[in-house]
């Protein structure tokens, strides 16, 4: 039987195998998930050049994997703090990442320029210290008003000190400026074209970013982005906030009709009314959705708890009842006929090199 090249992709008679293995007991451990490709690939950025030399750089990084029986449209997961938040709950669990390949999407994880594993970049930039911001994170992530002290029902394993220590850890230093949001957004929009039609899946103020790709690429089918905080708005629109280091970022209207073409979700957790600058960012999407709807588009809001999921965080993919709120991108998928199995022959970058 073949096996594995050195391009980490299979050989033609055999599956690769992804072990899902949990932090949990070993008689908890959910079963193999049969995988046909998976590799990696840089994507998009630029080059220094100084005579004859060169300095490749700001350029993206996507790990992918595809699992067998695979659907026709791919998950582009962006992350704002780490791509640890997609592989795992915070207790060790099973991320979005496993549950999606489990339900048959490949799966594509994206580290934008200069963030994680796509870290070289163009420019010089320093990185300082800011002790912290630990407890910043607790407040910000709505795990409870003030270290630490934990919001009743949150969905964090509260009691388990190694689960806090990793998600202290789970962060790379961000870059949250309107200019580094374009130039993310450029560079996966050439990953994303490379991939192939794919539905964004997005965390905090990778949002932001995830529309304005959309804006370069049309393999954008679906953004469902989840706690976002910055928008895309038409230099038309008079009612967006005053801009911040969140945006919004303003276009012409012609370019903002490019986001009507496909369904955007934009999922919220729990304890909102505890904070008054989630509170107001869930205000602006609501601004955000009644827009694009006005002008043709399909765009919604998801309160988890409305759908009976309480104590979620800011990071609800990662946290205790991840399945469930997983079932609600499904669900979301379903609707919009986004969960179709793939037909004929995969034309995906993972198959080889375009």
């Amino acid at each position: 039987m073949g096996g594995i090249g050195f391009d980490g992709r299979c050989g033609l008679a055999a599956l690769c195998v992804l072990l899902a293995v949990s932090l949990a007991a070993p008689a908890a451990a959910a079963p193999p998930i049969p995988i046909v490709r998976q590799g990696a690939f840089e994507a998009g950025g630029a080059q220094l050049r100084e005579g004859d030399k060169t300095l490749s750089c700001d350029h993206g990084y996507v790990e992918y994997q595809v699992p067998a029986r695979a659907r026709g449209l791919s998950l582009f997961m962006w992350h704002s703090s780490s791509a640890k938040v997609w592989q795992n709950r915070w207790d060790g669990g099973e991320g979005f990442q496993s549950i999606f390949l489990r339900r048959g999407y490949p799966v594509y994880l994206w580290d934008g320029p200069r963030v994680g594993r796509g870290n070289w970049g163009c420019a010089s930039y320093t990185y300082k210290p800011s002790i912290g911001q630990d407890q910043q994170n607790f407040v910000a992530w709505r795990l409870g008003a003030k270290y630490p002290e934990w919001f009743p029902g949150v969905q964090f394993p509260t009691g388990d000190a190694a689960a806090w220590e990793q998600a202290t850890r789970a962060r790379y230093d961000e870059f949250d400026t309107s200019e580094n949001a374009r130039l993310e957004a450029h560079a996966a929009a050439a990953a994303i074209d490379r991939i192939g039609p794919s539905i964004l899946v997005t965390n905090s103020n990778g949002g932001l970013r995830a529309m304005l790709a959309a804006l370069e690429s049309d393999n954008v089918k679906a953004i469902v982005a989840y706690e976002n905080p910055g928008y895309v708005f038409p230099a038309d629109f008079t009612g967006a906030k005053p801009a911040d280091r969140f945006g919004p970022v303003m276009v012409e209207p012609e370019v903002f009709k490019k986001l009507t073409r496909f369904p955007i979700q934009f999922v919220f957790g729990d304890n909102l009314d505890k904070s008054s600058t989630w509170s107001e960012h869930a205000r602006e999407a609501r601004k955000f959705v009644d827009l694009i709807n006005a002008r043709g588009g399909k765009a919604e809001i998801l309160f988890l708890p409305a759908v009976g999921l309480h104590g979620n965080t800011h990071i609800p993919f990662a946290d205790l009842n991840n399945v469930a709120v997983a079932d609600q991108l499904s669900a979301f998928l379903r609707k919009h006929h986004l969960d179709e199995r793939s037909k004929g022959a995969s034309k995906r970058v993972d198959q080889g090199r375009p």
